[in-house]
């Protein structure tokens, strides 16, 4: 009777251990899936703000044509930003984006017909609005990408993760002081 109780016992061990395992991958696969979702959310607002750029600088150049290397600077950053590849390359690009926005708003204070124009107006408002978007898109990939790394880094999915080649992946950071402080748009 013994003998029938310890195989039994062993097939039972052997299953609990196969459903830990396979549910520390999918924990790892859902964490990964989520990071990605999150990235993809940035993604779409990111592209969003790319789009009302060139509307926004078109604006801009019947009021103050002659803010030229201002225009040309916006234009660039937003053509960096939209070549970026990766998430720390794509950070740093659109922290000089913000950056070049900053500038393109200021220009409205020296020109009170543009600041009072209903499309600028109009774009300001829609940027404002896909700024705070990509803060809040931000803010939620960083925190799925926190939860996947700390998953990679913990025991014992750390061993599960290693086993497949699971991957940390970059958070969504601001590179320097300069970018860190808002886009301006002052009304």
């Amino acid at each position: 009777m013994g003998f029938v109780l310890i195989p039994l016992i062993l097939v039972v061990i052997i299953l609990f251990i196969a459903v830990w395992f396979f549910g520390m991958y999918n924990g790892l696969v859902r964490a990964r899936i989520g990071s990605e979702t999150a990235w993809s959310d940035i993604d779409v607002q990111l592209k969003r703000r790319h789009d009302l750029i060139p509307n926004l600088v078109e604006t801009v150049k019947g009021y103050a044509a002659h803010e030229k290397e201002t225009l040309e600077n916006v234009i660039q950053a937003r053509n960096s930003a939209v070549s970026a590849d990766g998430v720390g390359a794509t950070g740093q690009a659109e922290g000089m984006l913000s950056s070049a926005l900053g500038k393109l708003f200021a220009l409205s204070e020296s020109y009170p017909d543009l600041k009072a124009n209903q499309n600028f107006l109009q774009l300001q408002e829609e940027l404002t609005s896909t700024e705070n978007k990509i803060g809040f898109s931000r803010t939620n990939y960083n925190r799925m990408t926190a939860n996947y790394n700390e998953k990679l880094q913990t025991v014992p999915t750390n061993i599960v993760a290693n086993m497949f080649n699971f991957q940390d992946r970059d958070l969504f950071e601001v590179e320097s002081a300069e970018e860190r402080e808002p886009t301006q748009v002052k009304f």
